[in-house]
């Protein structure tokens, strides 16, 4: 525990406010052999009378879902037991898990170790209960390496969610310092300078080396490890190796299986320290140690141990498929590969690790090159659907095409025509519209002849939303009608769901006035059938929808219960397009602070479409206000718009490119920016025919008007500019007010779209306002003011700057919002855009940054 004082007084301080009832899921991260699992085995020591329970994930093969909750549950005893021997769903688990550690007596303690090598599940569940643990006594550890994180790690994007939740705290461990390496090597005859030069002060290579007794510092941990190794008997040495290649962990009935070991041998690995006893398991002190000796083995003895062990589990009953297959593919055992493999997919997928489920069909796949036909199309079929599941389109797509020319080979046109409609969808996600389109089309010419089924009235509705996407409406809606009149009296709620939902949006997209039906009835469906994919889609329709025609008063109620129920239901994509179609809506009612700081908390965690909103926001807002970066911002956004080709991206990025050429007093390339919008309009709803005709008109584009316009829009063009700006005011438009107020002639007009854009901090706009007016000659222009946030040298607002300030006091988001009298959410938005504008990771860091620059008092430790 040297140098680790802090640490540790830090996890009992969370812990005794877990213990007050204001539960903690403490975060411990640090390089490998850095002392994460040791400083939460001395926080144990400090809290005997507190109800420890461990788990964790293990990197050795591609592991069980929910490993660690099951792990929890055979300590825990009780319900959540029973729950997990019993195939409960997962979310059952999740609940059972929280109500048990939340029961009153002594503190709970959970312990995760190792979540770089989490699945899916395992990370939902840490989601799950670092959102509910504040009011519960129980602290939450999880462990992790977070210094080889790639871009795209799960991980990564669950580290940002949790880490935005009011009860998450973070303990970061350090290499030791030159200092502590000295006193570890202290009396040992080693050159302590050598030493912590080696070693870089990380704890585990430094005590290997002091355990193993060398009279010079060894190049690796590695080499410390393995002569340890080397002083074991042979019996010892098998104990050694087999326990290498069953995991983190072994069972002692295993390993005697396996060896036949005498318990003299087991006890000679014990006293060298290279493993530990963990009531009827044994475990290695380290994942580098486990490595170390598993590849120090020859190749050829490793095939024949792993043979052995999977042997001694198939007698012993494991009923872990996961294991099995791991071990049956590293014994070559391809028999036993294709029994167990697709098994654990089908187990992972239930459980939501479409991760682990697509590795568990691709390690199928390796040993099925001769298999018949049709047992190779459903393991390609499989996959295509899991990779689907977890983005990667492309992958999905040859999978499916595998799969859909397997099962046209094996003679099956059900499951052929099922899989070109699985295709279809993973088309349609990489953007390519007629691909998609024709997929669905062929998987319908299919199936057709089959008469009514399931698959079928999925055909019709996959079809009807790809014609959706593709702007074809009214085909749309037949194709959804079609899929209803199947799939309701075959009680197929989930395809009934589906095809409401986009019957809903086409009509509202068409201008019908029942669309609100439709969608509700769609969300009721998915309601109490529990399918929380389509409600969370039902409930981003509704509010998509009524912010699209300008009915923001009755969205906001979308929004609020629609991001509850993402959330409490794990929905996160729908989440995301939720959170993202509000940066639009705020933007548009002149929400401009809470616009900036909502779109710069997703790009830090969005990808793919789901960022196009926030870009687009970003460019309009920042070019409004004269502030650099907007081209930044609309570049990625036109290159994303123009890759998936749908209109209803491209129209509000054109559109959004157009308005910043007009305020940077470029008509020519504005007018053609507004024409590209125009060229997308196939199948628009008013809104957007009303927004393009407004800005072709204001760009200087010969271009006519199309369609039936609303009527702000419609009375703008017949110069009815007045009427007009009441209109968008009325429907809460601030901007849109101020810009029908420019487009007029007259005096009164340009000085009310000047104190109406003043108001918003639109300094660009305003200045196009002020170079009209004295082009009309018009006299006493008032001056642009020197606002705060111009003079600001981080570009910060008036409300960011009190944020920061209370920030660097040390508050937590509750004082804030407390304190300016805003609600907390607003305050999570603030927040992000401050530590965005001052490019500082955490809190720490911009209190830390602002002091350097003499922003805000000397900052206290925030929260």
């Amino acid at each position: 525990m040297l140098e680790r004082g802090a640490s540790l007084a830090a996890l009992a301080g969370y812990a005794r406010e877990a213990r007050e009832g204001d539960g903690r899921l403490v975060l411990v991260a640090g390089e490998a052999g850095i002392g994460k699992s040791a400083l939460v085995e001395q926080l144990r020591n400090d809290l005997p009378d507190a109800r420890w329970s461990w788990g964790a994930c293990d990197g050795l093969f591609t592991p069980r879902p929910l490993g660690p909750l099951f792990d929890l549950a055979g300590q825990l005893g009780g319900e959540l037991d029973d729950l997990c021997r019993g195939g409960a769903a997962r979310e059952d688990l999740f609940r059972a898990l929280l109500r048990q550690v939340s029961e009153r007596g002594p503190l709970s303690v959970l312990v995760v170790e190792d979540i770089h090598w989490a699945d899916e599940a395992t990370l939902d569940l840490l989601r799950f209960l670092g959102r509910r643990l504040r009011d519960v006594p129980v602290l939450l550890i999880a462990t992790y390496r977070g210094e080889d994180l790639a871009a795209d790690d799960p991980l990564r994007a669950a580290l940002g969610e949790i880490a935005r939740q009011r009860s998450t705290r973070r303990v970061d461990l350090a290499p030791l310092s030159a200092e502590a390496v000295r006193i570890l090597a202290d009396g040992t005859g080693l050159d302590a300078a050598e030493l912590y030069r080696l070693t870089s002060g990380n704890p585990f290579y430094v005590t290997e080396v002091v355990r193993a007794g060398f009279g010079a510092v060894p190049p690796s941990a590695r080499d410390a490890v393995l002569a340890r190794a080397a002083r074991l008997g042979g019996g010892s040495r098998e104990v050694l190796d087999v326990a290498a290649l069953t995991g983190a962990r072994v069972e002692l009935g295993l390993l005697e299986s396996v060896t036949a070991c005498p318990p003299a041998a087991v006890d000679e690995v014990l006293a060298s320290g290279l493993l530990a006893e963990d009531g009827g398991w044994l475990r290695f002190r380290h994942e580098i140690a486990r490595l170390a000796v598993e590849q120090a083995m020859p190749p050829r003895r490793r095939v024949v141990v792993h043979a052995r062990i999977l042997a001694a589990l198939g007698v012993l009953g494991c009923e872990d498929d996961a294991r099995m297959a791991f071990h049956a593919e590293a014994a070559g055992d391809r028999a036993g590969v294709l029994h167990h493999a697709p098994r654990a997919a089908r187990q992972a997928a239930e459980l939501g690790s479409h991760r682990e489920a697509a590795a568990q069909f691709e390690r199928a796949l390796r040993c099925a090159p001769a298999a018949d036909p049709a047992v190779a199309a459903g393991l390609y079929g499989g996959l295509a659907i899991e990779l689907l599941l977890v983005g990667r389109f492309q992958g999905a797509v040859e999978a499916g095409e595998q799969a859909v020319r397997l099962w046209r080979q094996a003679g099956d046109r059900l499951r052929e025509g099922d899989t070109l409609r699985h295709l279809s969808w993973a088309l349609q996600q990489l953007g390519r519209g007629p691909d998609s389109v024709a997929a669905g089309e062929a998987a319908v010419a299919v199936l057709e002849p089959l008469g009514p089924g399931t698959e079928l009235a999925w055909a019709y509705a996959s079809l009807a939303s790809a014609r959706m996407v593709n702007s074809e409406h009214q085909a749309a809606v037949d194709l959804a009608v079609r899929a209803q009149v199947i799939a309701e009296p075959l009680g197929a709620v989930n395809a009934l769901s589906d095809a409401l939902n986009t019957q809903g949006c086409s009509v509202a997209h068409m201008g019908g006035g029942e669309w609100t039906g439709y969608l509700l009835r769609a969300l009721d469906v998915a309601l109490s059938a529990g399918l929380h994919g389509q409600a969370g889609r039902a409930f981003a329709n509704l509010y998509s929808c009524h912010a699209d025609q300008r009915r923001f008063a009755e969205a906001e109620r979308y929004f609020t219960d629609g991001v509850a129920y993402c959330e409490e239901h794990d929905a996160g994509s729908h989440a995301a397009f939720l959170r993202g179609e509000r940066t639009v809506a705020l933007e548009r009612t002149g929400r401009w602070d809470e616009a900036v700081a909502l779109s710069t908390e997703l790009l830090a965690d969005l990808s793919s479409l789901y960022r196009l909103h926030p870009l687009h926001v970003l460019g309009v807002i920042r070019a409004r206000r004269g502030e650099p970066g907007a081209w930044e911002y609309l570049d990625e956004a036109a290159e994303r718009a123009d890759a998936c080709a749908e209109p209803q991206w491209i129209i509000p990025v054109r559109l959004a490119r157009a308005e910043v050429c007009w305020l940077q007093g470029d008509p020519h390339r504005a007018a053609h920016e507004a024409e590209l919008a125009d060229d997308a309009q196939v199948g628009s709803d008013g809104w957007e025919r009303g927004a393009i005709a407004v800005w072709l008109r204001r760009t200087g584009s010969p271009r006519p008007p199309r369609g039936e316009l609303p009527g702000p829009c419609r009375r703008q063009l017949a110069g009815e500019w007045a009427q007009a700006s009441r209109d968008w005011a009325s429907l809460g438009c601030p901007y849109e007010a101020a810009l029908a107020l420019h487009d007029a002639g007259d005096e009164a007009a340009q000085r009310q779209a000047l104190e109406l854009f003043a108001g918003l901090g639109a300094t660009a706009a305003a200045q196009l306002t002020r170079h009209k007016m004295r082009t009309l000659g018009i006299r006493s222009i008032p001056a642009g003011p020197r606002t705060q946030t111009q003079a600001d040298p981080l570009g910060l607002t008036r409300r960011e700057r009190e944020v920061l300030k209370l920030i660097c006091a040390g508050h937590t988001n509750a004082e804030i919002a407390a304190k300016l009298v805003i609600s907390a959410k607003t305050v999570d938005h603030h927040v992000s855009a401050v530590l965005a504008k001052l490019g500082a990771p955490t809190r720490r860091a911009a209190a830390a940054h602002a002091a350097r620059l003499g922003l805000a008092g000397t900052p206290t430790a925030p929260r």
